[in-house]
């Protein structure tokens, strides 16, 4: 590697005490794994800054060599090369990347079950041997109840009805104020209502983003249309009013207020919802992703706008 190159990444490293080296921004990370170390990051509440590799080809390269690590994310911490996606997960899950940042131990969360879902918890635990009943929620709010082997990190509560609930401990905080019920209807399952749920991507169809947009231009409605597509693909096609996702855009939207209504397109509708929710992580509370995207556009509402 290029002296230089070098002294620059480790200029950058030992001048940052956490630094995340990704694809993207931490606005609009560009894949699936720096967005999961993004939102653990955002989650547990260091004061971090990120380095986008796909801008720089040259940097990309010699983060490779300098770390002897050969994708990304790649995170340090005070100047410590700490690892990828999965060993952050992993740090994670079982507290010790709190613990690097100098988070308390997470408390035993709260949570309510029910006497129909203690019932079946007990069936399900009458045959499981050494396993126990463990819970974990992703940051994103996914749920996985199952019977397995504890881990040595497990946060073990007593629930009501005598059922002895083991949580993940990045989950706790996710879990507190948890209501675990049993359903009969629909052939039967587990309901999970949790006040710690954060607002959802809502979807708005092509005739929807069109009437909201004849709103906003009689002066009746305030909104952000954003076009996550780069600039070679806006050269082809744009909404009039849309505003392309750069890095000066994301920068005014972070210092901006929480509930402007976001509405996101891409080509198809897939892209925009990836950036959607992502804004949902950073805060933003009334965040649309148009179904379709403008390939929709062209076809329902405005032909002239070409297709590609």
């Amino acid at each position: 590697m290029d002296e230089t190159l070098r002294k620059r990444i480790a200029e950058l490293v030992s001048k940052n005490d956490v630094l995340l080296f990704m694809k993207g921004t931490r606005h609009f990370p560009q894949c699936g794994f720096s967005s999961q170390v993004v939102g653990i990051l955002n989650e547990l509440g260091p004061k971090y800054e990120t380095v986008n590799i796909l801008a720089e080809a040259e940097l990309r390269d010699g983060m490779k060599e300098f770390s002897s690590w050969p994708t990304f994310p790649q995170l340090y911490v005070k100047g410590s090369f700490v690892g990828g996606c999965d060993i952050v997960r992993e740090m994670h899950a079982n507290g010790e990347l709190g613990v690097l940042f100098g988070a308390e131990a997470p408390k035993p969360p709260k949570i309510a079950v029910t006497e129909g879902a203690a019932r079946a918890f007990k069936d399900a635990l009458s045959d499981a041997g050494q396993d126990v009943l463990r819970l974990e929620i992703t940051p994103e709010f996914q749920y996985d109840l199952h019977v397995g082997p504890r881990e040595p990190s497990d946060i073990e509560i007593q629930t009501d009805g005598g059922v002895t609930l083991f949580v993940e401990a990045a989950s706790a905080r996710r879990a507190d104020g948890l209501r675990i019920d049993f359903v009969t209807n629909g052939g039967g399952g587990f309901k999970l209502d949790n006040p710690n749920e954060p607002p959802r991507v809502k979807t708005m169809d092509v005739e929807g983003l069109k009437s909201w947009l004849d709103k906003r231009a009689r002066g009746e409605a305030k909104l952000e249309l954003l076009d996550v597509r780069p600039e070679r693909e806006r050269a082809l096609a744009k909404i009039d009013g849309a505003k392309m996702l750069d890095h000066d855009v994301e920068n005014a939207l972070a210092a901006g207020d929480r509930d402007t209504m976001l509405v996101f397109h891409c080509h198809h509708g897939m892209r925009s919802r990836a950036a959607a929710e992502h804004f949902l992580k950073e805060g933003f509370r009334n965040v649309w992703n148009v179904e379709g995207g403008i390939d929709a556009w062209s076809l329902k509402v405005d032909p002239s706008v070409a297709r590609y």
